[in-house]
């Protein structure tokens, strides 16, 4: 859920070209042999998996903790709970996922039958991100795994005890000759990519996206872009004060409470009508001191160099001069206090950037529907949140708008929602996957076709004349009646 920085994006040392060869032969040689492919070894890798969440669990807080100061309970919240989940659901429903599917043949076609078969890609490379380091290592793993493919991870270098953890354990419970864990800089995620794979799934940036894409481009191998964008919220009037307070509960936990703000599916922005600022405001205020009273309750930035991009967008006089609330920065312990800002200039970086960060604009309308045209004034967001009562609003807000989702009174759950694809549009990204898509992400959909020797229908060759033309023109609008009267002659 990340993209200010990942990967294929930061310092790092390259590894021994040798070493990296044999051990990418080594899955090349696993997946050729048929070893990934029945469904028990599916299913042994995920109960692996799942172990070791459960027996490392402290291990992975810890972990999380370091690279991000995040809370044991946002650790398990968002990464590891989350994980369990999708394991669980894969095991339970993978048979499911991997049966061929039977579907129509025409009557022309008989005698035949037709199937749509899943079968595993191959080899996938999977980019993760460091702002959810666990999950976005692991949520991807487990589709794959479920389809049956040999995988190699490239965890992010900004999230080093996490990619640590995964290293010294994925190998441990898993099949070490499947499933690896690579590490290192841009220079390894540059050696990987010189590779041919059967998938690549990139979690992070666009500038870097461009550069995975072009040299997957050598090798024609398809990929995926998890990215990210300016998710923007629509916050409508909501009738009555409970529903008004849940509902800035729930803004609070999508800006404040996930990765303090750097996930590429938390609000970036709030639209509000003029009239209504000024209670948003003051219930966001009071809300917050209640939820983030410590500074242990909010995860930190992940390095120096983006608290200080952070810090450069309130540098901006305009800027700066708009923030309501917050707005102290703590540059020894990478903290920035969750800070309110009410209309910057809609040029400014805050508003053109995607701030990834706990900072939030406010962005006044003079009527809610008025943030339809702005919403689409802009590249189209991996996610869009609305706050609403108003049906007509929702279905505007469906028809009209673009985006990866669509969320209304709630943000960012949608994220753990398995029946619901996760994935960008546009320049957020594209490709989806969780649950289900995660499978199908990391599939081919075969086409197979049986037919037998019953039936010979030789209108389909020559030599040609104007009945089998009647005849072909009746088999392909279906209408087999004037089929079989033009074949006994007795239509033209």
């Amino acid at each position: 859920m990340g993209t200010m920085a990942t990967s294929v994006e930061e310092i790092g040392a390259a590894v021994e070209l040798p070493a990296l060869q044999r051990r990418l032969g080594e899955l090349r040689a696993t997946f050729e042999g048929g070893r990934t492919r029945p469904l028990s070894w599916r299913q042994s890798q995920l109960r692996a998996l799942l172990r070791l969440l459960a027996d490392k669990e402290e291990e992975a807080f810890r972990a999380l903790h370091a690279d991000l100061g995040k809370h044991r309970a946002e650790a398990y919240r968002d990464e590891v709970g989350v994980l369990t989940k999708s394991a669980n659901a894969a095991l339970r429903e993978m048979g499911k996922w991997a049966a061929p599917e039977k579907v129509w043949a025409p009557l022309a076609a008989f005698p035949a039958s037709a199937h749509v078969v899943p079968e595993p890609l191959g080899v996938v490379l999977i980019f993760s991100c460091w702002n959810f380091p666990l999950g976005l290592s692991l949520e991807p793993l487990i589709g794959a795994i479920a389809a049956g493919n040999a995988v190699a991870l490239k965890p992010s270098e900004l999230a080093p005890a996490t990619a640590r953890f995964l290293e010294e354990n994925i190998g441990e419970y898993l099949d070490a000759t499947a499933v690896k864990v690579i590490q290192g800089g841009p220079a390894v995620g540059e050696q990987l990519m010189e590779h041919r794979w059967d998938k690549v799934l990139f979690t992070g940036c666009p500038r870097v996206a461009r550069v995975v894409m072009a040299a997957a481009a050598k090798h024609l191998t398809p990929v995926a872009l998890e990215l990210g964008g300016k998710c923007p919220c629509i916050f409508d009037a909501v009738a009555g004060r409970r529903n008004l307070q849940s509902s800035v509960n729930r803004v609070i936990f999508a800006k404040w409470s996930s990765c303090a703000g750097q996930a590429c599916i938390a609000i970036d922005y709030v639209l509000v009508e003029e009239r209504f600022a000024p209670t948003l405001i003051k219930l966001l205020k009071s809300t917050l001191k209640r939820f983030i009273a410590d500074s242990d309750q909010m995860a930190r930035i992940v390095n120096a160099r983006h608290f200080q991009r952070l810090s450069n967008l309130l540098k901006d006089p305009a800027v700066a001069a708009s923030i309501l609330h917050g707005g102290n920065l703590d540059a020894k312990n990478l903290s920035i206090d969750p800070t309110i800002l009410l209309n910057p200039p809609l040029d400014s970086a805050i508003m053109t950037e995607e701030i990834f960060g706990p900072l939030l604009p406010i962005i006044t309308v003079k009527k809610i529907e008025d943030s339809i045209a702005f919403v689409r004034a802009r590249p189209k967001p991996l996610a869009v949140y609305a706050f609403t009562d108003s049906a007509p609003l929702k279905r505007r807000i469906v028809e009209e708008t673009s985006s990866g989702s669509v969320t209304f009174n709630d943000a960012v759950v949608q994220f753990g929602i398995d029946s619901l694809p996760f994935g960008g549009v546009g320049q957020s990204g594209f490709g989806q996957y969780h649950g289900k898509y995660s499978f199908e992400m990391f599939s081919h959909k075969k086409a197979v076709l049986r037919r037998g020797f019953l039936v010979e229908a030789m209108l389909r060759y020559p030599p040609w004349d104007e009945q089998k033309i009647a005849m072909m023109r009746h088999l392909y609008r279906y209408d087999y009646v004037r089929f079989i009267f033009t074949f006994l002659g007795l239509w033209k």
